[in-house]
């Protein structure tokens, strides 16, 4: 198994919108990176919440995942990347990417957090990307801290 680089990953691998990789003033850098590529998060966000009917107790069940579980927000595009969105204290948020993958048949894709983030205490995970998977990754995005 081999890790592919830049050149590799803009020959084999269908980004769209795909990003040249560049610091960005005032921005957390997005895009093609010498071992990587580097996602934005899009719009929407779905964030866990406590449920009526449940008493206030949010109880999470893989089997009976539920909308009911979320809160959407959505972010205001319009604001050129300046929107943000709150993960309350030691909750839990979905979204989706900006970019769309067509993974080929001979990769398989390995999504890692970005340490910019982890020393905020996010944590981001990602399921692998399946040969010949397409389409906009799902982030589940965890704030560990006690802080929103």
């Amino acid at each position: 198994m081999a890790v592919l680089c830049d050149t590799q990953i803009r020959e084999l691998i269908s980004i769209e919108p795909f990003a040249e990789g560049e610091k960005r003033q005032g921005a957390v850098s997005y895009g093609l990176s010498s071992y990587g590529y580097d996602v934005r998060v899009g719009s929407r966000f779905k964030i866990f919440t406590s449920t009526p009917r449940t008493g206030g107790v949010t109880v999470v069940d893989p089997k009976r995942f539920t909308d009911d579980l979320f809160v959407e927000v959505d972010v205001d595009p319009a604001a050129g990347g300046a929107g943000y969105v709150v993960i309350p204290p030691n909750s839990f948020a979905l979204c989706e990417t900006v970019e769309t993958f067509s993974i080929p048949r001979d990769v398989l894709v390995l999504c890692v957090g970005k340490s910019t983030y982890a020393r905020c205490g996010l944590i981001v995970n990602v399921t692998p990307l399946e040969p010949e998977w397409r389409g906009k990754i799902t982030i589940e995005i965890s704030n560990t801290t006690p802080l929103p």
